[in-house]
């Protein structure tokens, strides 16, 4: 008969990943789950979900929220993103506050430490991007500004990009970690249907692809997902989804001349599909002009977002 106190005992913390635009909250997610689940790019405002990412190693279980980056909203959507991070925070055992190596401390972060403040929070801030110091003294300078202004239960300088402190950051994140079942299965990576994590590979492409704003005026709907077979018996994924755009000459540039935007946008997110998804994907896009749908509730309501949201 097994004794229960042999038993070992599981820990678990729900971790918001929150900063500025373009900290790289999202490839640091990516880097500690060792498994690319959250989309990247260049352009502000990329994450516009809050994004769960599950890390489970030596019976801790970490549950991290990837949020959007904190801006001022200017449509129904941004209203959605913003408060998405407000709910995150209040709803979480700790925050992971991402900022810039070699920047001075902005608007935003000084708001967020007011909230840490207020809530009393857990917080551990990672100073990313060091891979692009320099000169390591402004690190210091720095660490010691941020320290000044609130009681960090940790400050670990990081390379998402690297992995440079990505292991002595999880190690402090379990700290903070407090005796509990695990909510998730040992092997789950994330929380978040199939189809989200399709129409967000899909969204990557384009916003790496396309220049300007047009990126932010798009969004995807996957109108099908259906497994099946090869003709030599290999599992396959058939995929249809619609790229929504605001105007008609946004429409002309995604598809691109003789369709090859569309077809780099296809081929990119199919081979990322086939990565995680472990099997051949067939993937068909269509573009289609939705006017002025980051305002129209009806639109984000049939993209996922709750019209409580905004």
């Amino acid at each position: 008969m097994l004794n229960n106190e042999n038993k070992s005992i599981t820990k678990a913390a729900f971790v918001a990943i929150i900063g500025k635009p373009n900290v790289g909250k999202s490839s640091l997610l990516n880097t500690m789950l060792g498994k690319k689940l959250s989309i990247v790019s260049n352009k502000p405002q990329t994450t516009r979900n809050r994004i769960i990412g599950i890390l489970t190693k030596n019976n801790v279980q970490l549950v991290f929220i990837d949020t959007p980056g904190m801006h001022i909203p200017k449509t129904n959507l941004g209203k959605y993103m913003v408060k998405s991070i407000n709910e995150s925070i209040s709803s979480v055992d700790a925050c992971l506050l991402v900022v810039e190596a070699g920047a001075k401390f902005k608007d935003e972060e000084l708001k967020f430490i007011e909230r840490f403040k207020q809530s009393n929070i857990k917080t551990i801030l990672a100073i990313n991007k060091i891979d692009l110091l320099k000169n390591k003294t402004v690190l210091m300078e720095q660490i010691k500004s941020f320290s000044s202004l609130y009681s960090f239960d940790a400050i670990v300088p990081i390379s998402a990009l690297t992995g440079d402190g990505i292991e002595s950051l999880i190690l402090e994140l379990n700290k903070l970690a407090v005796e509990s079942e695990l909510f998730f299965g040992e092997d789950e990576l994330t929380d978040q249907p199939e189809r989200i994590i399709v129409s967000e590979i899909i969204r990557e492409k384009a916003l790496r692809l396309i220049d300007k704003e047009i990126p932010h005026g798009i969004a995807v709907f996957v109108e099908g997902m259906k497994e099946g077979l090869t003709k030599d018996s290999r599992p396959i994924i058939y995929i249809d989804a619609t790229i929504y755009c605001e105007r008609e000459s946004h429409k002309g540039i995604i598809i691109g001349k003789c369709g090859n935007m569309l077809k780099k946008i296809g081929t990119y997110a199919r081979q990322d599909m086939e990565s995680f998804f472990e099997c051949k994907i067939n993937l068909n896009l269509w573009v289609k002009v939705k006017e002025d749908w980051r305002n129209r509730e009806s639109i984000l309501r049939s993209l996922g977002y709750d019209k409580n949201d905004f």
